[in-house]
């Protein structure tokens, strides 16, 4: 497209980029100012890097959305975007000033608070993982809130809504310990991304445009059950900070609401660094992987001590992408696992590392209150695409680190033999999946007591903590089980509970 003298039609936002490549940070500027405009509203982009001339007409074809004109005066440009398909409009003059870029206040937080008194959590209690399927007027609060249509207050409110409807079904099913199901976040992890300083929710199809190897990067989208741009990854544009909570309001609420101790589910730091160390990208705000690690276990530490103070029966950090490194294709280089997009590195440094990060943001605290959740993928329904291996290459891995508590996945084949699991440290309890929520037919409940029994004669009646593999809903969007089978697996598992109590 040849540049106009002028654009035809007024904007409805506008910004300045300044001289940011899309691979530089302009493309997260677009995003913020492009998402809260109703489907085929217009947004105009002044810029001086001449990349972006090409650059940005790739990423409205990638994206779906529409270049409508652009404009250039020496070394400034003017490109007016239609979110969407462009929709002719009458044209209309253009209002003058542009939106200042402005940075993020990334706030200190005062002393961290210790950890208060929390029920103690029974022998064979049972309780889900952490996310259960929202409504669907739910997802569309979700994208609304996502995308700057639907304020804080109001989404909060319902959010509070779906809360509820999962604590009942809990209720029902009888489990011991509950969770809020998520109901606020877009999916596990990538949620905390957009409630951290510096750091900002885009679309995995964004990244397209961001990155060295634009068609290897799509060709990996495409195994996702999801469309890519329904997936949302988080990306750093500066220092990470928390000024607000991660989780803890999500915490209050369910405590306010519920009769049963809660669990709080977080991401953990290696999937949090390495979903968000992006090395393909051509701008990074660290220097180094490591040095992004730090200002993630900082800002963990902070949210666990403020979830523990507010009593969270038991905290889970959620690690599953262990499995990709060690059971992960050797000649792959890159992969998609449960959201975190990164270079595949040697298994022994990274499990360390892992371990370390791990450590690092848990010292200190009580280690019966903390969790680990180790699965191999929960982004489809299709176990022949999830990993399969035993435990076997992490069990060093798992009696190294400061939780006392770990969530397996054991009800699936793809677990292997849980036999190798009896070198874990009898410190540990062990959260044992006895359903697998991929699967729509509810287990028997035969079925389950007979895994309940194996578990307790591997680990000891003492030890043994009931859970289904996964979550119900890793990805708000691609949820593996409907809430009715959720709510009904859940209490098979409790039917089968009570007749291994009583057998």
């Amino acid at each position: 497209m040849e540049p106009v003298e002028r654009h035809a039609h007024a904007p409805d936002a506008r910004f300045d980029g300044g001289d940011l490549d899309c691979g530089g940070g302009l493309l997260l500027l677009i995003r913020r100012h492009i998402d809260p405009l109703n489907a085929g509203g217009l947004l105009e982009i002044l810029s001086t890097d001449s990349t972006v001339e090409v650059e940005l007409p790739a990423w409205c074809r990638l994206t779906g959305n529409a270049l409508v004109s652009w404009t250039r005066d020496g070394t400034r440009r003017s490109f007016l975007i239609s979110k969407g398909p462009y929709v002719e409009r009458a044209p209309a003059p253009v209002e003058s000033g542009v939106e200042e870029r402005a940075p993020v206040a990334v706030t200190v937080p005062e002393s961290l608070p210790s950890p208060a008194s929390a029920p103690e959590i029974p022998p064979l209690s049972v309780m889900g993982v952490g996310s259960w399927p929202r409504p669907r007027w739910m997802l569309q609060a979700m994208h609304d809130h996502l995308e700057g249509r639907l304020g804080e207050a109001d989404f909060h409110t319902t959010a509070d809504d779906a809360v509820r409807l999962c604590l009942d079904a809990q209720a029902r099913a009888g489990v011991d310990v509950v969770t809020d199901g998520e109901q606020r976040r877009d999916s596990y992890a990538s949620f905390a991304g957009g409630r951290l300083d510096n750091c900002q929710l885009i679309p995995l199809d964004d990244l397209a445009a961001m990155v060295d190897h634009a068609e290897a990067f799509e060709r990996e989208l495409r195994a996702l059950d999801v469309p890519a741009a329904e997936v949302r990854h988080p990306v750093a544009y500066g220092r990470l900070g928390r000024s607000r909570p991660l989780a803890v309001h999500e915490l209050d609420f369910a405590r306010a609401v519920a009769e049963r101790p809660v669990k709080v589910a977080l991401p953990g730091p290696y999937l949090l660094t390495r979903t968000m160390w992006l090395d393909c990208l051509t701008d990074r705000p660290y220097e180094t992987r490591e040095e992004l690690a730090g200002d993630v276990v900082r800002v963990l530490r902070e949210e666990l001590h403020h979830l523990l103070a507010a009593d969270a029966a038991i905290v889970q950090l959620d690690e599953p992408v262990l499995t990709e490194v060690v059971f992960g294709s050797a000649h792959r280089t890159r992969s998609f696992m449960c959201g975190a997009l990164s270079e595949r590195l040697e298994a022994g440094p990274e499990l360390d590392f892992a371990v370390e990060l791990l450590n690092a943001a848990t010292a200190g605290l009580p280690e019966e209150r903390l969790g680990l959740h180790v699965c191999r993928g929960n982004w489809t329904r299709d176990e022949s695409l999830a990993l399969a291996g035993d435990y076997r290459p992490l069990l060093d891995a798992l009696g190294r680190v400061d939780a006392g508590v770990l969530f397996l996945e054991l009800c699936t084949e793809r677990a292997g033999e849980a036999e190798v699991l009896r070198a874990i440290p009898d410190r540990k309890r062990i959260g044992a999946g006895v359903v697998n929520p991929k699967v729509d037919a509810v287990e028997p409940v035969e079925d389950i007591r007979r895994r309940i029994a194996r578990a307790v004669d591997l680990f000891g009646r003492e030890r043994v903590l009931l859970t289904p593999d996964c979550g119900f809903a890793t990805f708000a969007d691609n949820p593996v089980a409907s809430a009715r089978v959720a709510e009904a697996k859940l209490r098979a598992m409790v039917d089968a509970r009570d007749a291994f109590r009583t057998g």
